[in-house]
């Protein structure tokens, strides 16, 4: 066949099994009472070398190595800003324009970061001769104390999706904390970077910042507007949305995910900031949901967590030694994270049961979390044995928060028995 014939073949055939395993995920999950995206990440993880390379090692390469990957990391990345719009969009951020709330979110957001970051850096430092020798120990703790810090956002607004939580108070908080958290993580991970690379500059990491900062205050003044005017114009009519709305609000979010790209923390925070400056418009948020956004959930999603699957072997664990890192690892991850994000909720006034549910929603780490370990195993500064027990660490605690929020939503009767 014809080159780009014989790549298309094959990443149809990608998909068709991507999307069929997802499907089956996702009912297996919540017929084990967890959210789909739980299921999808897991069957992502085994189409990689965990399960289908170990079992089928000819049947593996023939699929997922038979054309270049960079159309498959192309259409994750793509569903990945979608998805970061879409959450944006779901969560009512009016909740903000109370005091309390806004000193929930830095209460929240610093203690799920210093905590966890203290652990990691220590852990780092001293696991670093074991297990990643190959790498600075400075610069290996650097990196296991930020992929501690980290937040999985995206997962995270799933969840909360499926528990109808986007409205409610203290899903505001928790998706702003995770938001605030994730920013300083991208930051820290680009110094992190530069300083592996030798090239560390104080000044260009502080415009960065300042980078960031006027992205979002341009979102706010110049893009919010202009939009609100466009929908005003050409708005969702009977929960439609036309045509021409659909492509203009494709191409802000392209644009935007474009700039946060350039400024160095990721596309998809400007899809992210595109949905949160139009939270406030219902219609909007209802017609994108009905039109697109079964769409991004059921395609794009699975995508990315087989992509990421096809970089993950867990059978390179093989001894009690390696197991009981992995054990370290995850205990340390998520009682850091847990405890910090509880602490900094109560310190603010909400109930035992209410800080759980903010530390367990803090302690989703499997999307954003998965990012992070392909750049700090891409950099060198972890070894492929340290990249297999964050992993382990990233899903165990995202399986643990759905059972964990159920329980506590429970007590707090924001979920009904």
């Amino acid at each position: 066949m014809h080159k780009n014939e014989t790549i298309l073949f094959f990443v149809l055939l990608q998909l068709a099994i991507i999307v069929i395993a997802g499907r089956l995920g996702g009912a297996l999950a919540r017929r084990l009472g967890q959210t789909a995206a739980v299921g999808e990440i897991v069957l992502g993880i085994l189409l990689g070398p965990s399960l289908f390379g170990a079992v089928a090692p000819t049947q593996f390469a023939f699929v997922f190595h038979s054309a270049p990957p960079e159309p498959m990391l192309a259409l994750s990345g793509l569903g990945l800003v979608l998805l970061m719009f879409q959450v944006g969009l779901e969560f009512d951020f009016a909740h903000l324009t109370s005091g309390a709330n806004r000193t929930a979110v830095a209460w929240v957001s610093i203690a799920s970061l210093v905590l966890p970051f203290a652990l990691g850096f220590g852990f780092g430092l001293w696991s670093a001769p074991a297990l990643s020798p190959q790498a600075k120990p400075l610069d290996s703790a650097l990196f296991v104390a930020t992929a501690f810090s980290i937040t999985a956002l995206p997962i995270l607004g799933r969840i909360m999706m499926d528990f109808e939580l986007t409205r409610t108070r203290l899903g505001v908080i928790a998706i702003s904390a995770a938001a605030v958290n994730d920013v300083v993580g991208w930051l820290l991970l680009a110094a992190i970077t530069t300083l592996v690379r030798s090239d560390f500059d104080p000044l260009h990491f502080g415009l960065r910042i300042a980078a960031v900062a006027a992205f979002g205050i341009a979102c706010v003044t110049l893009v919010r507007p202009l939009l609100k005017r466009a929908i005003a114009r050409s708005g969702p009519r009977a929960g439609v949305l036309s045509s021409n709305l659909l492509g203009g609000l494709l191409a802000a979010i392209f644009l935007a995910a474009m700039a946060t790209s350039a400024i160095g923390i990721f596309a998809i925070f400007g899809g992210f900031m595109l949905g949160v400056i139009l939270f406030d418009e219902r219609e909007l948020v209802a017609a994108w949901r009905q039109r697109v956004g079964d769409f991004v959930l059921v395609f794009f999603l699975p995508i990315f967590f087989t992509y990421t699957g096809l970089r993950t072997e867990i059978g390179g664990l093989a001894t009690p030694t390696d197991w009981a890192w992995c054990f370290a690892v995850v205990a340390l991850a998520s009682g850091g994270k847990l405890l910090g994000a509880y602490l900094g909720a109560r310190r603010c006034g909400l109930s035992h049961a209410e800080g759980s549910i903010i530390g367990f929603m803090m302690n989703t780490r499997a999307l954003m979390e998965l990012i992070v370990l392909n750049v700090g195993l891409d950099l060198g500064v972890i070894s492929a044995k340290m990249f297999t027990m964050l992993v382990i660490m990233a899903i165990v605690s995202t399986i643990l928060t759905t059972p964990a929020l159920r329980h506590y939503l429970r007590r707090s009767n924001l979920l009904q028995a």
